[in-house]
């Protein structure tokens, strides 16, 4: 047993800093990509650990507590580019026509840097003295103790190493494929129902089907019940409804139903099961937040030094840091006023969004970190953060505004709304990864404080990146429904599925013009699911489940998205079976789930290397070649190809364990 009052021999080093931000680099580019094709982003604590051990072997002063500061610097990476939920909305309004740097990093730091300090105070409570299992933490340690433990362990480092760069390579490969036009991008068949019409596609993307993987059979199943509600229930009874226009194709109807009606029911769905799933966390954040007042009491009523493992940034320091980060808080949001027709509020609104963000900052630091020891920070449900908050960000800004008048006064409105939801989400996102990290360095006896510390330097690494890769995806790409003015042609738009969910709430409750009968059907739709959850559980004692939030997604995702991550699902699921009764069956899974990410990340810096590529050649497809093959074989190809690709490194990761369990 360690000396936990002891330093260990490194922990805080140079080398590791420096590497942390390399991986948040790379990481935070690779999700925002993702994040604004699917809506979706993936924890990088666990491939990062990976690499980190790895390559810091061959220093022989390394200890397990450096690995884990790498890992903390990078999870930065998988939580703060979540505010590209948000910020593409400013886009699609027509309020940004590029992504300007000082706005974007500001709201990155300053949210970022707020969510680590809003929830050291509750460290000893949510994490030290609490049942919560922290699942992603518990599974982070488990990987830094297994690969800095022994020599089996660092076989293990080196074949995680590995399954990270083949999952990267073996996805980079296909997305180039597709980008060469060999592969068909996508595959969709319409069909006529009676009166009504319906179809289904499918994007060729092993980063999909690695975010499968990576969310486990129960959201799959979750996701593929969505998928059934919306194409085979919703789409054919709509579009029976209402009529196709004269000279519409069956796709064409079918798509303009989804996009107008049934997207809206899955908003619907999304909300009414993130409320229920915030709602029965309220008493668990009270008792929560009561604990930590009582520990902080007794511990200063207590006196004498603290062990090491126990040290936080000390609390004169988090208040004075919240306090000051409230100056270039309110700074950004007047800015951001003053540069349009709502100019003449700056003062009253930047005071309310200073207001708000302390207190609803606070709020969605406690809710989220309590989600993250509950679920994992991956699993919570921070659409639901989202929706809240720029409701309320809304109906706030509306308010103050409601006298305001002239052309572009609802557009001015509506984008400060969006501007303060991502400050905000950005204090949620890191206050759900931060309790996650600390729970990791509780079981490697890590020092707190050099962890929290570690977190603001992932902060800034990412809060430097996203507006850099954000704006070069808005000049290449651009987004779907934005005006897209300086957008390459020809160059396929993304869909940035949560930002166009949060800016319609937006300009519906700032616009009076929100469809509330449609989110509230979807809401009764959610409310249904719920019920089916519940019974589910009981009837199962908590074996099986059906997560609503998953199910609302799917509605509301194209099913081009949503299909490959059910197939990853399946496929990720049909491969732990297969391993399970193995000896080293975990070490096979580990594996699995290092190709998984691998998967995530080469497709994601493809696309992002492709989008430089588009801006500086100014051709949309600058890598097709002259005579692709047909649509249909393309696809074709692609499944065959996709197929042996997923199955032949699933094999490897077994391989490789059985080699371990030989040596």
């Amino acid at each position: 047993m360690s000396d936990i009052t002891a330093a260990p021999r490194s922990e805080f080093t140079l080398r590791g800093v420096i590497l942390g931000i390399l991986i948040t680099v790379v990481f935070t580019a690779a999700q925002v990509y993702l994040g604004l094709k699917v809506g979706l982003t993936f924890a990088t604590s666990i491939p990062a650990a990976v690499i980190s051990m790895a390559l810091l072997r061959f220093f022989r002063t390394s200890t397990i507590q450096e690995n884990n500061i790498v890992q903390t610097i990078a999870s930065a990476a998988g939580t703060l580019s979540s505010v590209i939920f948000v910020l593409p909305g400013l886009l699609m309004i027509g309020w940004w026509s590029d992504i300007p740097f000082l706005a974007t990093f500001g709201i990155c730091a300053v949210g970022g840097i707020l969510g680590v300090m809003y929830t050291i105070p509750l460290r000893r409570a949510l994490v030290t003295n609490s049942p919560l299992p922290y699942p992603e933490g518990v599974a982070a340690a488990e990987v830094l103790k297994v690969g800095s433990g022994s020599r089996e362990g660092a076989a293990e480092g080196k074949a995680g190493l590995w399954a990270v760069i083949a999952g990267t390579l073996a996805s980079a490969a296909f997305a180039a494929l597709g980008a060469a036009k060999i592969f068909a991008a996508e595959v969709a068949a319409f069909v006529k129902v009676g009166k009504g019409a319906t179809g289904i596609g499918a994007s060729s993307s092993l980063a999909l089907m690695g975010a499968g993987h990576l969310m486990g059979i129960t959201v799959g199943i979750a996701m593929f019940t969505g998928l059934f509600i919306a194409w085979a229930v919703l789409v054919p009874i709509l579009t029976g409804v209402f009529p196709a226009e004269a000279g519409a194709s069956v796709a064409d109807h079918a798509l303009t139903v989804w996009a107008t009606k049934v997207r809206f029911l899955g908003a619907g769905v999304i909300g009414a099961a993130a409320i229920w799933t915030l709602g029965k966390l309220v008493v668990p954040i009270w008792r929560g937040l009561v604990s930590a007042f009582e520990a902080g009491k007794a511990r200063r009523s207590g006196g004498g030094d603290l062990p090491r493992v126990e040290q936080d940034i000390p609390l004169f320091v988090v208040g004075l840091v919240s306090v000051a980060l409230l100056a270039p808080a309110g700074w950004l949001l007047a800015a951001f006023a003053l540069g349009g027709p709502a100019g003449a509020l700056a003062l009253p609104l930047t005071i309310a969004a200073v207001a708000y963000l302390v207190f609803a900052g606070l709020l969605a630091a406690a809710v989220c970190g309590y989600m993250a020891g509950l679920i994992g920070s991956s699993n919570s449900p921070v659409s639901g953060i989202a929706i809240l908050t720029v409701l309320g960000a809304s109906l706030l800004v509306g308010a103050i505004g409601r006298g305001l008048i002239g052309p572009d006064a609802a557009k001015a409105l509506v984008a400060f709304a969006l501007y303060v939801t991502a400050t905000v989400l950005a204090v949620a996102v890191v206050a759900n990864d931060n309790l996650q990290d600390l729970k990791t360095g509780q079981l490697v006896d890590a020092t707190p404080w050099k962890q929290q510390s570690a977190l603001v330097i992932g902060v800034l690494s990412g809060a430097t990146v996203i507006p850099f890769v954000l704006d070069l995806l808005a000049k290449s790409n651009g987004f779907v429904g934005a005006p897209n003015l300086n957008v390459v042609p020809g160059a396929e738009p993304l869909a940035a599925p949560q930002a166009t969910l949060i800016s319609t709430l937006a300009k519906g409750v700032i616009g009076h013009n929100l469809q509330w009968d449609l989110l509230g059907v979807g809401a009764l739709i959610g409310l249904g699911l719920v019920l089916v959850d519940i019974v589910l559980r009981r009837a199962s004692k908590d074996r099986f489940s059906l997560p609503p939030l998953g199910v609302g997604l799917a509605i509301y995702l194209p099913s081009a998205v949503t299909a490959p991550v059910v197939v990853g699902a399946v496929a990720g699921w049909i491969f732990e079976r297969v391993v399970s009764k193995d000896r080293k069956a975990e070490v096979a899974k580990r594996l699995g789930v290092l190709i998984a990410s691998g998967f995530i990340v080469g497709e994601s810096l493809f696309n992002v290397a492709l989008a430089l590529l588009i801006v500086s050649t100014n051709k949309g497809a600058p890598l097709a070649i002259a005579n692709p093959p047909p649509e249909h074989l393309g696809m074709i190809i692609a499944i065959i190809v996709a197929a042996v690709v997923v199955a032949g490194l699933y094999g490897w990761c077994r391989i490789q364990a059985r080699k371990m369990e030989e040596a």
